[in-house]
């Protein structure tokens, strides 16, 4: 679940093309190649055009800070190990925009040879939004499914101490009229990148969502930061987390993030045809998704919904306005790194 920001923060708008432009030109300003900028601005102007604030432009400031903190230690993506069904990328500290985009490709290259692929990366940071990397599966007629894990930032049901990351965990099925059924969330109350928004923009959080380091509840992100975000869900949200900070384990790196590195991204895709004729999983996606639209609304003004479908319309109307909203500090922000880029 996202949170809306307050009507109270100023906000710039700006065309797809010129929002896409000033992504690429901050990124530029940290030394990202054009190509690895061009694959980060997609997918941040993407997030903008669904709405996601948080994992749209305000990411790239969130980067530069990462890179501020630990300095820059990339180093060439590498695969380390390569089967027909499977590999494992050491992201060499590179974002995770460009690390899961590679290994994601690569999954989908593998399923469509061998009928089902995995595919993990590590030593990342900052993915950004799953649903973008299921609807490269989906856009070729497969089933994805893919975890993230990362630093502790978040406490599991009980706990005072952060122990895992915010985790998300994502699904995408393929539909043959072109609406894939997508679930993504993470498994915490907020999503990390959200708190540092709201304290980056002077918002305070929504109630219930954190906690400072004694474990009081807060609402200011700073102590928040400092302290503990929680899992949505009680016990069943906090099981969740746990079981994707697990797999992400699987990638052969630790348990528990020493920060904002190393952090795992794990994807597998499959090909409907390894269990049923080609053709018929889409149809049976669309079937599925007219049932469920067809069920009788608790409340008429507000007709049932499936994964995805919202995102997707917002994306669709705001790339037929061409028009997206930045916070204005962000965007102030970001034209400064570009003009360090240009000199």
């Amino acid at each position: 679940m996202t949170h809306a920001m307050s009507e109270s923060v100023e906000q710039v708008h700006l065309s797809l093309g010129k929002a896409r432009e000033l992504a690429i030109a901050a990124l530029k300003s940290l030394k990202f190649t054009h190509e690895d900028a061009s694959i980060v601005a997609d997918h941040l102007v993407d997030g903008a055009t669904r709405g996601v604030t948080f994992g749209s432009l305000p990411r790239i400031l969130s980067i530069a800070e990462k890179m501020a903190e630990s300095g820059d230690r990339r180093r060439p993506i590498e695969v380390l190990r390569d089967t027909p069904v499977s590999a494992l990328i050491d992201g060499g500290d590179n974002v995770g925009y460009v690390v899961a985009y590679r290994a994601t490709a690569m999954a989908v290259a593998k399923a469509k040879q061998s009928g089902i692929a995995i595919v993990g990366g590590r030593n990342t940071f900052y993915t950004g939004l799953f649903s973008y990397y299921m609807e490269m599966a989906t856009r070729e007629n497969l089933v994805a499914f893919a975890v993230g894990n990362g630093p502790g930032v978040v406490a599991t049901e009980g706990a005072i101490d952060p122990r895992v990351g915010t985790n998300p965990i994502s699904f995408g099925f393929p539909s043959k009229e072109g609406k894939p059924v997508i679930w993504d969330i993470g498994t915490s109350a907020i999503m990390h990148g959200e708190v540092q928004l709201h304290r980056r923009i002077g918002e305070p959080l929504p109630e219930g969502v954190a906690i400072d380091k004694e474990g009081r509840p807060t609402r200011d992100p700073s102590e928040a930061l400092a302290g503990a975000i929680k899992t949505w869900g009680g016990y069943r949200g906090s099981g969740l987390a746990i079981v994707v900070q697990m797999l992400g384990a699987m990638c052969d790196c630790p348990v528990i993030s020493p920060g904002m590195t190393e952090m795992a991204y794990l994807v597998v895709v499959i090909d409907p045809k390894v269990l049923m004729p080609e053709g018929q999983y889409p149809e049976r996606v669309d079937e599925l998704a007219h049932a469920l639209k067809s069920a009788r609304p608790l409340d008429p003004e507000h007709p049932v919904r499936l994964p995805f479908e919202r995102s997707a319309e917002q994306r669709a109307a705001r790339r037929k306005a061409d028009s997206i909203t930045v916070p204005k500090r962000v965007f102030d922000s970001l034209t400064a790194m570009a003009a360090k880029a240009a000199h």
